[in-house]
């Protein structure tokens, strides 16, 4: 099955939104999808996805408690079905505490057992609920994780369960210096968790028409380390405009959500939007890195057609084909 973490140290890299169409992606090439949001902030992506009505219950089951073995209820209880058809387990408060919630286990069960609390396995936690306890690769094709940005407990329970990462980057700095760091963040995990961490692929996100921006683009397309499928342009206002939308950049296009000033206003609403040609590129890249991370990674067997319903207008994507066929 296909797994990944959707990573980035540095922030304004897109990382939620393209766990979201990731995982939209993945649903429309015939995927059954899972993600979990183990981010506590606000504007995660439990809320792009308008899931999550008791996040700040403090008595409501969440992931913690499972992840802890406390859980208040049945694990197929914390899912829920977005509009597009992607399962969420939602972002709690309570993630904001693991690692102290964590310790308090760890001291009650080391103390119990007379282990030391080297020998505890802390960051095997999520790995033994979602593959051991819940048999969650029975159920679903793919499983996607918007991690905290902290290397802390919760991300790196979310890598060790689930072992492989697809890294966005911005285009900011030497790219030289990014790929470097891009390869003693996975050493660094590799030896933290002692296991094999794969990187799927990197994908610059954001990337201008600036001569520095198309050279760092240009430096992580000619890597031979890793790969890069596609690299996002800078699509501020169709990614912005999927907080609008609650939902992926495939529903801001196909219900043509905008943002917009109306009677000294800012409102947001369907059926506004201009839809361009470069945006109907973007969903293409979008699909087309979801269908790399799946053939590529994962050697899965995925719908390489992409349809995109714009106003009455179908507009066909073939990823086997180099140009864009569009039918009424």
């Amino acid at each position: 099955m296909i797994t990944a973490v959707v990573y980035s140290e540095s922030g304004g890299t897109y990382k939620t939104t393209m766990t979201a169409n990731l995982a939209v992606a993945l649903h429309r090439m015939g995927l059954k999808t899972l993600v979990l949001d183990l981010d506590p902030q606000e504007g995660n992506l439990t809320s792009l996805f308008e899931a999550g009505g008791r996040r700040s219950d403090p008595d409501a089951d969440n992931l913690v408690k499972h992840i802890l073995d406390m859980p208040d209820g049945s694990f197929d209880d914390l899912v829920e079905t977005t509009a597009e058809g992607v399962d969420i387990v939602p972002s709690h408060d309570m993630l904001g505490d693991f690692t102290s919630n964590l310790e308090q286990k760890i001291s009650y069960e080391t103390g119990m057992q007379n282990m030391s609390r080297e020998e505890y396995p802390r960051f095997e936690l999520l790995y033994d609920l979602l593959w051991e306890t819940e048999g969650v690769q029975e159920e679903y094709d793919a499983v996607l994780i918007d991690p905290n940005a902290r290397a802390e407990d919760l991300l790196y329970n979310a890598i060790f369960a689930l072992r492989t990462l697809v890294a966005p980057v911005k285009p900011a700095g030497k790219g030289n210096l990014s790929l470097d760091g891009l390869g003693e963040l996975v050493g660094n995990m590799e030896r933290q968790l002692d296991i094999e961490v794969g990187l799927s692929c990197v994908v610059p996100s954001g990337v201008g028409q600036t001569n520095a921006h198309q050279q760092y683009r240009e430096q992580f397309e000619n890597t031979p380390e890793f790969a890069t499928p596609v690299s996002i342009g800078n699509r501020e206002s169709l990614m912005d405009a999927m907080w609008e939308a609650r939902g992926s950049a495939f529903k801001v296009v196909e219900e043509r959500w905008k943002t917009f000033e109306r009677d000294g206003e800012m409102v947001s609403e369907p059926g506004q939007r201009r839809v361009r040609d470069r945006e109907i590129e973007t969903l293409r890249k979008l699909y087309a890195l979801a269908y790399f991370i799946a053939t590529e990674t994962f050697d899965a067997d995925v719908d390489p057609l992409l349809d995109v319903t714009v106003d009455g207008e179908t507009r066909r994507i073939d990823l086997r084909e180099t140009r864009e066929v569009t039918t009424a």
